[in-house]
């Protein structure tokens, strides 16, 4: 076992007010509604506890996976041997800063915020209302929707990393690009972002988010579990497309399905297995790279048991 009582025990005795959940089910915290438990999930509340947490997984060279909403996660029903550091509602508060800006903490969800800078009458935010993620997560693959993209908002973030510190970075430190990041494969864990919006009429923005929201509704499968799109946009097409004109909208393995509504989606029909998803993956990728030439890349985070 990598995660052992000994290191539980150092980081209850070093960080006692740390919340700790031991054998936590995955399914219950992702939007696939896929995954076994981990053995030891750390909910840090504040930017410096999450900083001292990772020193000591870093110190005790302990298996680590990072989360935030868990939208974008696809999870081994055998669980995780692993601490996973969930950044929830204990790091999610927000506050009107000068010069049209708003500093938030990485637990929030992209939904509330948008509202928050709605009421703020703040405009920029309006394509992030519908992610259902996190903004820590949603800087972390530089989300978006609609024509927008975090890297038109986030001026800097604050990080912590192995060394148990916290430095912020700027968004050109950041090297955003689509669904990417510089922080992909460092362990740092974003705590807080800083954005910089526009000011505007908060009725008009509220109205853009309505009709993005029906948008959403109407094109997107909302009433099924899944992580949002499979596939990340290959260049010069759509994922959805390629996926439908290859006849693979409905085709399922399993549990899981290729969205009938949009097949950009895989969805949990009910019972799907990890092995139903990765299977229905690499059906889709061999079907569209034989018809296309084109090799799909997951958007979703494969995790390893």
């Amino acid at each position: 076992m990598q995660v052992s009582e000994k290191l539980i025990g150092r980081i209850r005795s070093e960080l006692p007010r740390l919340t700790l959940l031991e054998n936590e089910p995955m399914s219950a915290r992702c939007s696939f509604r896929i995954g076994g438990p981990a053995r030891l999930m750390a909910c840090p509340a504040s930017a410096s506890e999450a900083a001292a947490l990772l020193h000591i997984l870093h110190e005790e060279q302990a298996p680590t996976e990072l989360m935030g909403k868990g939208t974008n996660l696809l999870v081994p029903d055998t669980g995780l041997d692993a601490v996973v550091v969930l950044v929830g509602e204990a790091m999610s508060d927000a506050e009107l800063l000068p010069d049209s800006r708003i500093r938030a903490g990485a637990g929030i969800s992209l939904a509330k915020l948008a509202v928050y800078a709605a009421g703020c009458g703040l405009s920029g935010l309006e394509f992030a209302h519908g992610i259902p993620g996190s903004l820590g997560g949603a800087v972390f693959m530089n989300a978006g929707a609609y024509g927008g993209e975090m890297k038109d908002v986030v001026e800097e973030v604050e990080c912590a990393d192995a060394e148990g510190k916290l430095e912020v970075l700027s968004v050109s430190e950041l090297q955003l690009s689509y669904r990417h990041s510089a922080l992909e494969g460092t362990g740092k864990l974003v705590t807080s972002a800083t954005l910089r919006l526009s000011p505007g009429e908060p009725e008009e923005i509220r109205a853009r988010m309505r009709e993005l929201m029906e948008k959403r509704r109407a094109s997107q499968p909302l009433d099924l579990p899944s992580a949002g799109s499979t596939f990340k946009r290959p260049q010069g097409g759509f994922a959805a497309a390629l996926i439908d004109q290859a006849g693979l909208k409905g085709f399922a393995i399993g549990g899981a399905q290729v969205s009938e509504k949009h097949a950009g989606f895989v969805v949990n029909r009910g019972g799907a297995t990890f092995e139903d998803v990765t299977q229905l993956m690499r059906h889709i990728q061999k079907t569209v790279f034989d018809r296309s030439g084109i090799m799909l890349e997951p958007e979703v985070r494969i995790l390893k048991g």
